[in-house]
């Protein structure tokens, strides 16, 4: 038995880097489509999402494969136990062991055997004491914990995907209705140019002015009904919808100011529950006793070796026997193996020590970049909604001072083109300021109960 043990350099990192986003927008499907479509929730898409999302996935047996680290490294300090039974059979050829001896008148035979005998054994090993393993599993506990904060991190970013998968067809679902009506007023219009020509109250151009605008709306309408039938496939695999799965969405966003939290708050909030920030935490105590457990190679080791059992012609002729050796055992030269361990453990401490710092940094930039995004949002919309009933008003003057003949339909167009972008335009400050709530809730920590509270989802 060995009662020296390598200290373990320490990789893990958290659930964003360990898995990788794009793995956040797969998934592995599970069941069939059903016969008719699904009528889906915010709470459907993140209970079915915290089910079937790769990336929680891949966290999961990251977790699982530390938690067999961990185990490994507590084997090291535990006794070992082993039986064994064996028959062996042989013959030996006297002169191979030295002896070759020759006595005048007497006949000494060089083979001996064959001959046969039964061994059943038991075997123990314990090492009494190894420092260095005792930190290699302090380690490993701490790589434990990390890897559990990183799956909790990873069920933050399965939320984070499945709502802003949500919330993004919700968009598109908007935009889509308003072109759609855009479609019917430029109809209207077109029908009103060609009644007017017809009378002989508009010029030609205005009818086509009022075509070109008609399939101007049209198209815009056939990408965005292309668009929003794209973004219900991409939440289908995040949320791991069997393929050809039909839905709809059962729920809207609506607007809803901020106020239950201060940017002070959240600050405060983040450092204290983020998980990915209390992993890499975890990973810098595991680092620190990977360094100790490196310069505990240079301390004694301590270990007993015992086995008892009976060995004999036959069972029944057999004898017992045992042996039990206590060693100790201390590293004297060792090439610089230790020194070149203990570097490259500080080295590794130094690399989680810098990644800590960074995502206090980083989590710091997360949480103010998502109150500038929610303030700004939630002005943009109170400016695209002063903006769009300007436009509507505009358009609906437009149409009276064509239909009585004032003025050509180029105001009408004009107008009708303010409508569709100011529409657009309070369609996207709603969707801004919602996922900018979506990404506090990530950047607060614990995303499940944060996007309830901050959205108001039940």
């Amino acid at each position: 038995m060995r009662f020296t043990t390598g200290f373990i350099l320490l990789g893990f990192v958290t659930a964003s880097t360990i898995v990788g986003q794009s793995q956040f927008q797969g998934s592995v499907a599970s069941g069939v489509p059903s016969s008719g479509p699904l009528a889906l929730t915010v709470r459907d898409a993140i209970d079915r999402g915290l089910k079937t999302n790769l990336g929680l996935l891949v966290s999961d047996s990251a977790n699982e494969a530390a938690r067999g680290q961990r185990l490994l490294a507590l084997s090291a300090l535990l006794p070992q136990a082993h039986a064994q039974a064996s028959e062996t059979v042989e013959q030996i050829n006297l002169k191979t062991l030295g002896f070759n001896f020759k006595i005048p008148g007497a006949a000494i035979p060089t083979i001996v055997g064959p001959f046969h005998y039964t061994d059943v054994r038991a075997y123990a090993s314990w090492s009494a004491f190894d420092y260095s393993a005792r930190k290699n599993f302090r380690s490993a506990q701490e790589s434990r914990r990390a890897a559990q904060l990183s799956l909790m991190d990873a069920r933050d970013l399965v939320v984070q995907a499945a709502v802003s998968a949500y919330l993004q067809i919700i968009a598109d679902a908007s935009r889509v209705e308003a072109i759609r009506s855009q479609v019917e007023t430029a109809q209207a219009l077109y029908n009103r140019a060609l009644d007017q020509q017809n009378a002989g109250l508009a010029a030609g151009i205005d009818v086509l002015r009022s075509q070109v605008e008609l399939k101007q709306q049209q198209q815009r309408l056939l990408a965005q009904t292309n668009q929003f039938d794209k973004d219900k496939l991409a939440l289908s695999r995040v949320i791991g919808l069997p393929p050809g799965q039909e839905f709809n969405l059962a729920e809207s966003a609506p607007f809803s100011p901020l106020t239950s939290l201060t940017q002070d708050q959240a600050l405060t909030t983040a450092l204290a529950k983020r998980p990915d920030y209390q992993s890499y935490q975890a990973q810098v105590r595991a680092a620190e006793e990977s360094v100790s457990a490196a310069r505990a190679q240079r301390y004694p080791t301590a270990g007993v070796t015992a086995d008892y059992g009976d060995i004999g012609p036959t069972l029944a002729s057999s004898h017992g026997t045992f042996s039990f050796v206590a060693s100790a055992k201390i590293n004297l030269f060792d090439g610089g193996r230790i020194s070149a361990d203990e570097i490259q453990a500080k080295a590794a401490l130094k690399q989680r020590q810098d990644e800590l710092a960074d995502l206090a940094g980083q989590i710091d930039y997360q949480v103010r970049a998502a109150f500038l995004d929610i303030r700004t949002a939630a002005d943009q919309m109170a400016v695209a909604r002063d903006n769009l009933d300007l436009a509507n008003q505009t358009l609906v003057q437009a149409r009276d001072r064509f239909a009585a003949g004032v003025t050509d339909n180029i105001e009408v167009v004009q107008a009708q083109e303010s409508v569709a972008s100011a529409t657009d335009n309070v369609i996207s400050a709603l969707y801004a300021h919602n996922l900018a709530k979506v990404g506090l809730a990530r950047a607060l920590g614990g995303a499940e109960q944060g996007i309830q509270k901050l959205m108001e989802v039940k």
